[in-house]
C-alpha cells in the first residue's frame, strides 16, 4: 500500500514494518470484534500471534512520531477543529487510566477510559488528527506507573489543556484552523475559551445552561486615579444571569432556520434565537472576556430540547452562518461511528500507556487512508469495498513476497480430485 510507505520511517526495522501491514489489514478486516487475536485470523499472511501482540504491547516504536508523520501526509490541510472527550468501557481496573468517570453514551458515571481526540472537518470529510488519554491523578503515582508503564514524563493534564495541546499540534503541522467546535465540557470552561481568544480562533461551543451572562457588554466604572492602576469594576447593579433567564429577559424572536451540514446531505431544520452576550467573570479571574454570540438552538417538535452555545464570529454574523456553524460538530459523531464499530477504535484489550497510544495512532493512521481514498475515487467506498480493495493489495503483495507461491498455485492445476 503506497499509503504505508510514507510511514516506514517511523519504525525500526522491516519486521515492524510488516507488523504494520498485518495490524491496518486486521483494522480492516470484517471481524466484528478487532481484539489482536480475530484480526490475526483473518490476515493474509499472519506470522506469530506473539510477535503481533508484541508490535503495539512492547516494540518500542513512538506513536508521537507516527501522529506527527500522519499530519504532515493529511490530503487536506484546512479546516475546521472539532474536539471531543470519548470514553472507552471497561469490566475490570487494570486498563490504563480507567476509572469511574462520567460516560456520555450512558448519561452516567461508569468504569472506562477517557480520552481527547481531534477531528479536522473540511466541510466534505473528517480525519483523525490526535488522541491524548486523560490520566486521572491515581494513576500516576509509582505503583500505578509502573504496572501500565506510563513514563516518568507523562505529568497530569486537565482534559481541557490536553485538548489545547492537540490543538497546538495540529497548527504546528501547518493545518490551517479556521475554527473549534465542541461540547458543554471545554464551552463551560474559562480558560478553555480564554485560549482561543487569545489563539484569535472562531468557536462554537456547546454550554449549559446554568451558565451566567451579561446582555451585550456590562458598563464599568473607571479605572483609579492611582498612579499604574487599570483595573475596572462592574458598576452598582449590574449583573449576570443564568441562560434561559438572559434569553427570556431579551424576549428575542425565534426563527425557523434551515441548512445543510455539506453539499448533497439531508436539510437540518431547527427554531434559532441569538444575542450578543458577555461570559459572566468571577473573582478569581476579574478580566471581562471579549463579547460574543449566544446561540439557543430548539429542536423542531412537540418535546423540544434547547441546546445553548457560545459562538465567537462576527457581530454582523447571520443567524444561518451562526447555525450552521456550530452544527458542524455532528462530523464527529459520523467518524466515531466508524472508528468505533469498523476500525475497534475501542476495542483494544492491552493494559499499557504505550500499546493504548500504538493501537489508537494505527486506527487513525486506517482511517485516514480511508478517507484519503474517499477524497480521490468517484467510488462511494463503502468498507465491504473497501476491504475487498485492501485484500487483493495485500495478496498481491504477498505474492511479490513469496514468488514461489505462484508455482505452487501453478501445480494444483494439474491435480485430479475426485468427490
Amino acid at each position: 500500500m503506497t499509503w504505508l510507505e510514507a510511514f516506514k520511517a517511523c519504525f525500526g526495522h522491516r519486521a515492524q514494518v510488516l507488523a504494520l501491514r498485518r495490524y491496518v489489514q486486521g483494522l480492516l478486516s470484517d471481524s466484528q470484534r478487532k481484539s489482536m487475536e480475530a484480526m490475526l485470523a483473518r490476515v493474509t499472511e499472519p506470522g506469530s500471534y506473539q510477535a503481533f501482540q508484541h508490535f503495539i504491547t512492547h516494540a518500542p516504536w513512538s506513536a508521537e512520531r507516527v501522529w506527527r508523520r500522519l499530519r504532515a501526509v493529511l490530503p487536506e490541510r484546512e479546516g475546521l477543529f472539532i474536539v471531543d472527550a470519548t470514553t472507552f468501557l471497561k469490566q475490570g481496573q487494570h486498563s490504563v487510566g480507567v476509572g469511574p468517570q462520567w460516560c456520555g453514551l450512558q448519561r452516567q458515571v461508569a468504569n472506562c477510559q477517557k480520552a481527547m481526540t481531534a477531528a479536522l472537518w473540511t466541510g466534505a470529510r473528517a480525519y483523525f488528527l490526535g488522541a491524548a488519554l486523560y490520566l486521572p491523578e491515581e494513576w500516576l503515582t509509582d505503583p500505578a506507573r509502573a504496572q501500565a508503564r506510563i513514563p516518568a514524563t507523562v505529568r497530569f493534564h486537565e482534559r481541557w489543556r490536553l485538548a489545547l495541546t492537540l490543538l497546538r499540534q495540529a497548527r504546528a503541522s501547518g493545518i490551517a484552523v479556521t475554527g473549534v467546535l465542541a461540547d458543554a465540557e471545554f464551552g463551560d470552561n474559562r480558560m478553555f475559551r480564554a485560549a482561543l481568544h487569545r489563539l484569535r480562533l472562531p468557536y462554537a461551543l456547546g454550554i449549559s445552561s446554568h451558565l451566567t451572562a451579561f446582555p451585550g457588554t456590562p458598563r464599568l466604572t473607571r479605572p483609579r486615579a492611582t498612579p499604574g492602576s487599570h483595573t475596572r469594576h462592574l458598576r452598582p447593579g449590574v449583573t449576570a444571569h443564568k441562560i434561559p433567564e438572559l434569553l427570556a429577559a431579551a424576549r428575542p424572536r425565534w426563527h425557523r432556520v434551515r441548512w445543510r451540514n455539506r453539499r448533497g446531505a439531508r436539510p437540518w431544520t431547527a427554531d434559532c434565537v441569538a444575542i450578543r452576550v458577555t461570559p459572566a467573570i468571577d473573582h478569581r479571574h476579574p478580566r471581562l472576556p471579549p463579547e460574543i454570540w449566544l446561540l439557543a438552538e430548539r429542536e423542531v417538535g412537540r418535546r423540544a430540547k434547547t441546546r445553548f452555545y457560545y459562538v465567537n464570529l462576527p457581530a454582523t454574523a447571520s443567524l444561518v452562518h451562526l447555525a450552521r456553524f456550530a452544527h458542524q460538530r455532528w462530523a464527529i459523531e459520523q467518524q466515531y461511528q466508524e472508528l468505533k464499530t469498523e476500525l475497534g477504535l475501542d476495542h483494544f484489550e492491552g493494559r499499557t500507556f504505550p500499546g493504548w497510544h500504538h493501537h489508537v495512532v494505527l486506527t487513525a493512521l486506517t482511517y485516514n487512508f480511508l478517507q484519503a481514498e474517499r477524497r480521490r475515487s468517484s467510488l462511494v467506498l463503502t468498507f465491504p469495498t473497501v476491504r475487498g480493495i485492501v485484500q487483493e493489495i495485500f495478496t498481491a503483495y504477498l505474492f511479490a513476497q513469496q514468488p514461489h507461491y505462484l508455482e505452487r498455485i501453478e501445480a494444483l492445476k494439474s491435480v485430479q480430485l475426485r468427490i
